[in-house]
Parts: structure tokens; sequence; C-alpha cells
């Protein structure tokens, strides 16, 4: 209930900014009718700013999943390669990092496995802002990078994949049971940052559920503790998301089959050589500016998969 209310007030406060900013456009238009010039100017740039913000708030209401509204576990993991591919995961991650930072939300790094020499082995962040989840589904799957390798003494040209999942941050108040005998907790020291106490004791924990062989890890809290909670929030997410798979395909009658991180499967190529150009293959959207992509300029690429989910 109190989620609901707080939905509810964001987007009351969203229309009524954007009412605010065309009051405000109405203002200088008037102004600008006089003769001022520099009126002009804010007009067009509040009535642009009122679209953008009205489109995004459009795009929310068509966001009606039970759980689009609500927060978002984000998982990164490289496919075969090794230091190349760990490195994509590494840059992916900071992708998704910039592009929080965009929408204002609030990222807290849960677990993060090292690569060899370069990159991530696995990361898993908490995302909390307005329809994180609803946003951060479009980019669930495989992405694929061309590059030429920084790795290789010979300049080749390289490819790598990663894969990225995404789960809803549950309520509470939604009961998933998770028998403690189905679980191997195993502890372990952090080999992050934190701080003396981390990284001198068994801090970090790791649970295995057995019966789907699910495994989650957090090492970010100073406390074991704290770390077996998150660790179990994550869990209860997972376990969550595998039953409504379970239900889509009882409905949709199709086998599902799991891609694997390689050729042929990806939703997305970055392509930074030999030209540059960022694709979504599920929808056709592109854009040549690969660097902006890279750095968090996400939104045409999910708002592109989410209208035509939205269309079918």
């Amino acid at each position: 209930m109190q989620r609901e209310r707080a939905k509810l007030r964001t987007t009351l406060d969203g229309w009524r900014h954007q009412r605010t900013e065309l009051d405000d456009a109405g203002v200088f238009l008037e102004l600008a009718l006089e003769g001022d010039e520099d009126a002009l100017t804010e007009t067009r740039a509040k009535v642009e700013t009122a679209e953008q913000g009205v489109a995004a708030l459009e795009m929310q209401q068509m966001l009606g999943g039970e759980h689009d509204a609500g927060n978002a576990i984000l998982s990164i993991h490289p496919g075969a390669g090794g230091t190349e591919a760990q490195d994509w995961a590494e840059i992916l991650m900071r992708m998704y990092l910039r592009w929080c930072e965009r929408k204002g939300y609030k990222v807290q790094l849960v677990d993060r496995q090292e690569g060899e020499g370069a990159g991530i082995k696995s990361v898993t962040l908490t995302v909390d802002g307005p329809y994180a989840y609803g946003y951060l589904r479009a980019e669930a799957g495989i992405h694929r990078l061309v590059r030429i390798s920084p790795f290789d003494a010979n300049a080749r040209r390289h490819t790598s994949f990663a894969s990225v999942f995404v789960y809803p941050d549950i309520d509470d108040d939604i009961e998933i049971e998770v028998d403690e005998a189905d679980l191997r907790v195993d502890t372990y020291r952090s080999s992050g940052a934190g701080g003396q106490h981390v990284n001198k004791t068994d801090s970090a924990v790791r649970l295995t559920h057995l019966p789907t062989g699910i495994v989650v890890a957090c090492q970010n809290e100073r406390s074991q503790h704290k770390n077996r909670s998150m660790a179990m929030k994550i869990l209860r997410a997972r376990l969550y998301e595998l039953e409504m798979e379970k239900q889509k395909e009882k409905m949709e009658v199709f086998t599902k089959t799991k891609k694997e991180i390689g050729f042929g499967s990806q939703i997305r190529s970055y392509v930074l050589h030999p030209y540059r150009m960022v694709k979504d293959h599920r929808t056709g959207c592109e854009s040549g500016n690969t660097d902006a992509v890279l750095d968090g300029d996400l939104d045409r690429f999910i708002e592109a998969y989410l209208m035509q989910k939205i269309g079918n």
C-alpha cells in the first residue's frame, strides 16, 4: 500500500511539474510577443523540456506490469573469451551506472568478482528508483561488442559477449518460501574494498539453492548478517522470476531454450571497428554515436523496445 501511494504521488508530481513548465512557457511567450528576444529563447526551452517530460510520463503509464514501477536487481556475466569478455562486462557495468546516474536512480553494489588481469567475472547491482525494473527489463539479454582489442599486441579485431540479467526487487509482502534445508551457505573473506574489518573476517556470504542450482553472493556490507540478508533478498527475487517464467511457458505453449552467450543470440551489437554503430536487433533501432551510448545514453533503445512490446 505504501509503495502504491508513493507511485501515485510520483506520477502526480510529474504531471504537476510539466504543467508548471508549460505555464512558465506561456509567461515567456507573452514577453516574447512584446519584443523580448531572450524570452523567445526561454519559451522554446521550456516547451522542449515539457515535451520531453510528458513523453517520459506517457511511457511510464504504459509500463503496467506487476513490478514495472518498482526497483530492479541487475547482474552482468561475461561470455567465453577470458580477458576480452571480462573487460566488456565491466564496460557494460559502467554504461548502466551512467544511465542510472542520468535517471537519478540509487545504485548499490552487492557483489563484484574481479577478472583475471582486467574486467569482471560477474557483478550484481540493486537499482532503486521509479520504474527501474520497467525500463531495465528491456536490457536483459546478450550484448555483443566488436572492436580492435586493447589486449592484442597485433591489434586484431575481436568479438566479445556478455549477458545481462534483470530481476524485479519484489515486495516483502509477496511470500517466497525458502526452506533452510535447501540452502548451502558459504562464508568467505570479501575481495573488494571496504576497510580492515571486511577484508579480515568471513563477512561475505554465498547462498546456493540446491533444488534449482541458483547461486547468489553478497560481499558489500560489513557484517555477515547484512550480507546474508541481501543475498536472501536477491535469491527470493530470482526464485520469483523463475516461477513467473514457468507460468509463462505453460500459458504460451512453446519451448523455452536457454541461449548460449555467443553468436546469433545477441539482442544488441556495439560495433567500434571497422565502423561505429550500435544496433538493437529486436527493434532495428540504431545510433552512430557509440561513445554516447556507452556513456549511458540508452533511452532511445529502451523506449523502442518497450513500444514494440506494447504494440504486440
